[in-house]
């Protein structure tokens, strides 16, 4: 009786030598972590909208909101790649016995494969239209808990005509129409009831319009330099005088007080602006750390479900060994 010996060579050698990287398993895995996080992150959304509330004093703020939404970005980061890790190792084929010693290695480097290709598919799906409903549903819960800005403001056509900067509305303040009952001595007429020779209501008190200029460049020289300087106070003063007709101590009233206020609103927006800053570094060194903590549990995922696949360790879901 002729007994036939069939060598199985493992698909893991080819041509003598062991392949070293296993892209199949690599592949599986990033798509298996982009996929579970992306779930997670919808489910997470549909959390926050229903944490949320456009009525005042109602809901989760929009502060505890952002430090959840934070939290649960990181925690579902590490999970889908420590998912996809483990699923990688889990499938990557055994290594052979001139492999061995580079076994444990090798299946740490696939998990990293892992993080590397699920970061670079987690930047393709948001540059597309498959994060579209994650993204609106993300943007919506932050909308509903900073609440509606009524009025103009909630008007973007209104607010992209109307310019709003700090200056328009000192401005607006400093060129206010006197009070009824105030002195009128620029738009009085000269004793006897008429006009100088020649002269004219327009060319006696020039326009909002021409003054709005030199008004604005004198406010964004005084805030650059941190004080009013006296030649432009006076200045200020005598055109609010020439176009509200008050007396000269509540026009230098007037001034002075526009210019408090808007250095006021001048450091408001400054401390935005830093607070902003600070938050933004604050999220950069996040997302760096919830990235790195993503591949240190990519390559653990991995090397646990290469421990399991080498000491044929059964997986069960609910008492199912099978997925469903």
């Amino acid at each position: 009786m002729a007994v036939t010996a069939t060598v199985v060579t493992p698909a893991a050698v080819v041509g003598g030598a062991p392949r070293s990287v296993q892209w199949g398993a690599i592949v599986l895995g990033a798509l298996g972590a982009t996929a579970i996080s992306m779930v997670l992150l919808a489910f997470g959304a549909g959390i926050g909208l229903s944490a949320a509330s456009a009525q005042p004093y109602a809901g989760a703020s929009a502060k505890a909101l952002a430090v959840i939404s934070a939290l649960y970005t990181a925690v579902t980061m590490v999970a889908a790649f420590a998912a996809g890790g483990y699923i990688t190792g889990r499938m990557r084929l055994p290594a052979t016995e001139d492999d061995i010693a580079e076994s444990d290695f090798r299946d740490v480097a696939h998990g990293f494969g892992v993080w590397a290709l699920g970061l670079v598919l987690g930047a393709v799906v948001a540059a597309s239209g498959v994060a579209g409903v994650v993204k609106t549903a993300v943007q919506a819960t932050a909308a509903v808990a900073g609440g509606a800005s009524a009025g103009a403001a909630s008007n973007p056509q209104l607010t992209s005509q109307i310019s709003m900067g700090p200056t328009d509305y000192a401005i607006d303040r400093i060129l206010a129409p006197a009070p009824a009952g105030a002195g009128t001595m620029a738009t009085n007429p000269p004793a006897g009831g008429m006009p100088a020779p020649g002269a004219t209501a327009a060319s006696a008190v020039p326009s909002r319009a021409d003054m709005t200029a030199p008004i604005t460049r004198i406010f964004a020289a005084s805030l650059k330099s941190g004080q009013l300087d006296q030649r432009d106070r006076a200045t200020l003063v005598s055109i609010v005088q020439q176009q509200t007709g008050l007396p000269q101590a509540e026009a230098e009233k007037r001034v002075d007080d526009a210019y408090t206020e808007l250095k006021a609103a001048e450091q408001k927006i400054r401390d935005a602006a830093e607070k902003a800053r600070k938050a933004a570094l604050i999220t950069a060194f996040g997302v760096a750390a919830t990235l790195l903590l993503g591949c240190a549990a990519a390559c653990a995922g991995a090397g646990a479900g290469a421990k399991h696949r080498h000491e044929n360790v059964a997986v069960s879901w609910f008492g199912s060994r099978r997925f469903w």
